[in-house]
């Protein structure tokens, strides 16, 4: 159980270290799928798109890999960015309880990567 102190005594729970219990950003941004303990990363999106910001995503409409921006960033104004301009292209409102389910993307404690 990560993040759980099971001890009786109290212990200060650290925050994980980036990239020590979750995925580099771009390996979250572009996992295509998991198999059991190992993220599926598209190599080719990957290398293509690496270090954009989740609104240069957004811009170039790789929707999904902006909303993935955004869930990793952990920052409400950008996931509602990203919903927004799906919403407005699409033509019909998107909630934000819907996306994660729409775009399959959610924070999964993953520590190893293959690329494909």
């Amino acid at each position: 159980m990560t993040g759980y102190a099971l001890s009786a005594a109290p212990q200060k729970i650290s925050s994980p270290k980036k990239n020590n219990t979750m995925l580099p950003r771009d390996d979250f941004i572009f996992t295509i799928g998991y198999d059991g303990p190992v993220a599926i990363i598209d190599s080719h999106a990957k290398r293509r798109y690496r270090g954009l910001s989740t609104r240069a995503l957004t811009e170039k409409g790789l929707f999904r890999a902006a909303y993935a921006s955004a869930v990793y960033a952990k920052d409400p104004g950008q996931i509602q960015s990203v919903a927004d301009a799906y919403s407005s292209l699409t033509g019909t409102a998107v909630n934000l309880a819907a996306m994660d389910r729409l775009f399959g993307v959610f924070p999964v404690d993953v520590k190893r990567s293959m690329l494909l």
